[in-house]
């Protein structure tokens, strides 16, 4: 069989009727390049936020099993769509949803993790002479109910199938001409990076970034799966997320992420004895709440004191869960604060530099920028600071590491 390339188009690349024309045309340079084409698209537009806003016009809290039915069909406009318009450009395609496919899933509804994905459909096709356009974002579990990988799950289904196809590319195409240090839309002087470590890409994406979603990264890197990021609407290279090289490791920082939507929780007085904060912790892991950063106090007079970061849309569900462990757990007040942001540097050539925390918290000091919470790991820097203060702290971060230049 030829070599063959995966194509993920995102939901502003297929947006509109003349949007998807243009897509198809690329679509079919590609196959005259003499690929097999399987293509990865996810729903138009704002669809997915408007059939979300419609469900919780009908219940506060939806049924996530109906709510995975419901997403999945936005998806399924963008591939019937794109297989029409490149059947009317002269070309064979066929497409397919996630059930069709055989891309099974386990775990719970609305952030499925895919188990297995069955390709022999896809290289029937192919051998067919077919482009071969595939659902993103969705599978089936062993019910056989269609389950959605979450936001971003298009990226998941992408780098997924690249693995299972031994495909020579995946590209992910988009309405940015690649990755930038930091948002360009915060700052203006922000650089495209030509190309970026797996583990960099990971960080920027759990750290906030809407580059790619986290786990279509952790595929990737698993499976040594080269991806091009780069412009639906351009044809220059954009950025290639790759394993780590020398080169990357003489640049002190990659880049500058940044995340509004978190809230620090903090909750006081808790006995100092082995277990509580266990508790509490599988507690919230089991209600599949994820917990960024913690601070635990030193005891005082046998109790202490615990803070920690959560994504904004699990707050309600954490208060509930925390009023039900009072009847288990000796806790104190629970006090939370919206006003936050995370800011974070990342860079693979913070392994082999020193004094990088040290500048980023003088740049925030010298900014009049207080730091709530401070994390680290190997390549990168997180520090929660006011909400209101993190457009100058991206800014004069990005700045004082010459990510400008």
């Amino acid at each position: 069989m030829e070599k063959i390339v995966v194509m993920k188009f995102g939901g502003t690349s297929v947006g509109n009727v003349e949007k998807i024309k243009k897509v198809a045309s690329r679509v079919i340079e590609k196959k005259h390049l003499g690929y097999n084409v399987v293509v990865v698209v996810s729903a138009p537009g704002d669809t997915t936020d408007d059939l979300i806003e419609k469900a919780f016009l009908i219940s506060k809290n939806p049924d996530t099993r109906e709510l995975d039915r419901l997403l999945s069909t936005g998806e399924q406009i963008s591939i019937s769509l794109l297989s029409m318009a490149i059947k009317e450009m002269g070309e064979k395609a066929i497409s397919l949803t996630g059930a069709q496919v055989g891309i099974r899933t386990i775990g719970s509804h609305t952030k499925a993790k895919i188990k297995d994905i069955s390709s022999e459909k896809i290289v029937k096709e192919l051998n067919l002479g077919n482009i071969v356009i595939v659902a993103g974002f969705q599978g089936v579990d062993e019910k056989d109910d269609v389950t959605t990988l979450g936001r971003g799950g298009s990226d998941l289904t992408a780098t997924a199938l690249a693995s299972v196809l031994k495909a020579s590319e995946c590209e992910i195409y988009t309405d940015v001409d690649g990755i930038y240090t930091t948002d360009p839309r915060l700052v203006k002087s922000a650089k495209k990076i030509n190309k970026i470590s797996y583990d960099e890409i990971l960080e920027m994406a759990s750290l906030g970034s809407q580059v790619m979603q986290a786990r279509s990264i952790e595929v990737a890197k698993k499976n040594n799966i080269v991806i091009h990021v780069r412009s639906t609407f351009s044809k220059e290279n954009g950025t290639f997320i790759l394993e780590e090289d020398k080169e990357m490791e003489n640049v002190l920082v990659s880049g500058v992420a940044f995340d509004k939507n978190q809230v620090k929780v903090s909750i006081f007085d808790l006995i100092d004895e082995p277990g509580v904060a266990a508790k509490i912790f599988e507690a919230l892991a089991s209600n599949d709440i994820n917990i960024d950063m913690i601070v635990q106090s030193t005891a005082n007079n046998g109790k202490n004191n615990i803070s920690f970061t959560i994504d904004k849309t699990e707050l309600n569900n954490l208060l509930n869960i925390i009023d039900k462990l009072k009847t288990k757990i000796n806790i104190g007040t629970l006090k939370y604060d919206e006003n936050v942001a995370k800011v974070s540097i990342i860079g693979v050539g913070m392994r082999s530099h020193t004094g990088v925390a040290s500048k980023m918290f003088k740049i925030l000091a010298d900014n009049s920028i207080n730091i709530h919470l401070i994390s680290t790991s190997e390549i990168r820097i997180s520090c929660v600071i006011d909400k209101d203060k993190l457009d100058i702290a991206v800014n004069a971060i990005h700045q004082g590491f010459n990510l400008d230049k």
